[in-house]
């Protein structure tokens, strides 16, 4: 994204933030770095970026994998830079100090956006009717 007003050599010291990093289908070793209790399922990159510009950070996305990732499929690629120092080493936003703080934030707001509360709500009683149908089929048997 071209509108911030940083030059490049600055984004080089932002945040690099992977979806994997607050994935709760992920092991440690696969690269989560929250615990699975707070991490949420499956993040895209669109999703940080979302929370994170409406937090006011300064973010860009990248078109980078995860070395971690094996899946080389389209929805686990990208990954997030967020600036969270200036130049002078102050703070862009008081509640992000550290980089867990902001996995933390991102793992909190990512649940609450509207595509996750729209897809959600449809998805799970279709599930629940897919599986009521798979087990009276066993039953048959």
């Amino acid at each position: 994204m071209a509108y911030l007003k940083t030059n490049p050599a600055d984004r080089e010291r932002f945040l690099c933030i992977y979806p994997a990093y607050i994935n709760s289908k992920k092991t440690i070793a696969e690269g989560r770095r929250i615990p699975s209790e707070k991490a949420v399922e499956n993040p895209s990159c669109t999703e940080i970026r979302d929370v994170l510009t409406a937090a006011g950070m300064n973010v860009y996305v990248e078109n980078k994998m995860y070395p971690r990732e094996w899946n080389r499929d389209v929805q686990f690629k990208g990954r997030v830079r967020v600036q969270l120092k200036q130049q002078d080493d102050s703070l862009c936003q008081e509640k992000f100090t550290s980089r867990k703080d902001v996995l933390f934030y991102l793992a909190e707001m990512i649940p609450k956006l509207k595509t996750r509360t729209q897809k959600s709500g449809g998805g799970d009683s279709g599930a629940q009717q897919g599986e009521g149908g798979k087990k009276g089929k066993k039953k048959k048997k």
